[in-house]
């Protein structure tokens, strides 16, 4: 059995820990641990924030049963991980911070890459998925195959003021294939604002349709004909 940090694209799948062909089983608490992030993570993409506070409580819980401040960092990096991904950029990591100074290298890397003030010598550092957006490279973006970690690298280069039209297209085409309603209307903001600064009255038009329908509004009744 091995400890997998593979923070945003392996986080969400594997948490904690992948067991090793023909290893042992993991322990409980482990296994309840990654349950309970990944259904934080889901709660919170769906916009259900009071389910994804009461999950990432219990993995925490279960967490800390390890002593071990690197676990318990993973998991609030990949809580944080999601505020990015949403375009919830002013929200400190508070729950990283407290562990920072346990932490290792690469997840102190990760926690200053999501406030966008990662260091060149840190960028190594990062999951390969993540280094070149951490450099800047919008085309990185199109070849990050994990959801979240698209979305968070979409997320950090907007905050850095280097998303072009087709990173938050593609931030937009992610979070509605996953049906992530958070960061779907997250984006969709952002590609309105943009319409309505370059006077798309048509486009405009079209993205709050889209906007209504993603929050659950009913389309407004077709008129009678007589």
């Amino acid at each position: 059995m091995k400890t997998t940090f593979a923070y945003a694209a392996a986080l969400a799948s594997a948490l904690l820990l992948a067991a090793c062909a023909g290893g042992p089983q993991p322990p409980d608490w482990q296994l309840e641990a990654k349950g309970s992030m990944d259904r934080s993570v889901a709660a919170y993409m769906e916009g259900n924030s009071r389910v994804e506070m009461a999950e990432l409580g219990r993995a925490r819980v279960q967490l800390t049963r390890s002593g071990r401040a690197d676990l318990l960092a993973t998991a609030e990096l990949l809580h944080c991980a999601t505020r990015i991904a949403s375009l919830v950029l002013d929200e400190p990591c508070t729950g990283f911070e407290k562990l920072r100074e346990d932490a290792t290298d690469a997840q102190r890397a990760y926690a200053d890459y999501l406030k966008g003030q990662i260091q060149p010598q840190g960028i190594a550092l990062l999951p390969e998925a993540q280094r070149r957006a951490a450099a800047g490279d919008a085309a990185a973006v199109a070849g990050i195959a994990d959801p979240l970690s698209k979305l968070v690298a979409a997320g950090v280069m907007l905050q850095a003021g280097n998303a072009s039209p087709a990173v938050i297209t593609q931030a937009i085409d992610t979070a509605s294939a996953q049906g992530w309603r958070r960061p779907l209307l997250a984006w969709l903001g952002v590609q309105l604002r943009r319409a309505e600064q370059a006077g798309d009255a048509q486009e405009v038009a079209k993205l709050r349709r889209r906007i209504e329908l993603t929050q659950g509004m009913p389309a407004p009744a077709k008129p009678q004909t007589p």
